[in-house]
């Protein structure tokens, strides 16, 4: 890194994010640190009090530079969303890796292995970027990558049962198999993560859920093979295809039946 700049605002943030492709704005840097890419200028974030959880009227607001840390130990993310927002940062490496790793860098690169974009795609989450402004988690996870700056996570408040459910070689491990299923009053969502592409909603399983009245054991069957079907999955170094489809069938019909009690 040849320069580090702490900024005194986002509209400083993002003038100086123009001026060179390879500036970089600086979250945890637990990634970044990993990697060879030459970063000319770093911008520090930490100055601009976005590491808040905050809950109004209709939302909760986490600050694009809150840790994992804050988020698996806030009292509103275990009150809210049957916990699952902080259940799905507890087993990422260890505490202090939690304490650095960023929301909003997580969530920015939208990598595939990722447990807390697995869990917002479930939940009525939208993104607030400093250009861009708001959009859904599902609408920005499909646009391709532009510099901006993401400023906020706003997670609609609703009264929800949800579950998260992980396969990892090891406790501590990325998972291998990544699945959370919500149900609130519009219905069912269902999403998979580390397939090992990024996170998807089963649009198909979730129509079929949605438009039936009762949740028995045939439906169940039936929604967990709409869910193979409908998304792809693939092998890397940690499983192959064959065994994350396995897998999906498993915690989805431990969610699914979960969730019906």
């Amino acid at each position: 890194m040849t320069n580090y700049v702490t900024v005194g605002s986002l509209e400083e943030a993002y003038a100086l994010l123009g001026k060179n492709k390879s500036n970089k704005i600086l979250g945890g840097t637990l990634w970044m640190r990993m990697g060879s890419q030459t970063i000319h200028t770093g911008i520090d974030l930490s100055q601009l009090g976005l590491d808040q959880i905050v809950e109004n009227e209709e939302a909760i607001e986490i600050g694009a530079m809150c840790s994992l840390r804050m988020i698996e130990t806030h009292p509103l993310m275990n009150e809210y969303f049957s916990g699952i927002v902080a259940e799905s940062v507890k087993d990422i490496v260890g505490v202090q890796f939690r304490n650095c790793a960023t929301i909003g860098g997580s969530i920015y690169s939208r990598f595939g292995f990722s447990d807390i974009l697995t869990v917002l795609l479930a939940l009525d989450t939208y993104v607030e970027l400093y250009h861009g402004g708001i959009l859904s988690l599902e609408d920005f996870i499909k646009t391709p990558y532009e510099k901006d700056i993401l400023v906020k996570i706003i997670i609609k408040k609703e009264q929800i049962k949800g579950t998260y459910q992980t396969e990892r070689l090891s406790h501590t491990d990325f998972p291998v198999l990544a699945v959370a299923v919500t149900k609130g009053q519009k219905g069912y969502k269902i999403s998979v993560g580390a397939r090992p592409s990024k996170a998807a909603l089963a649009y198909e399983a979730m129509h079929y859920l949605n438009t039936r009245d009762e949740l028995g054991e045939e439906m169940i069957e039936s929604a967990v093979h709409k869910v193979i079907e409908e998304l792809n999955f693939g092998s890397n170094m940690r499983a192959s295809e064959t065994y994350r489809k396995h897998l999906a069938k498993v915690l989805i019909k431990r969610s699914l039946k979960t969730l019906s009690y």
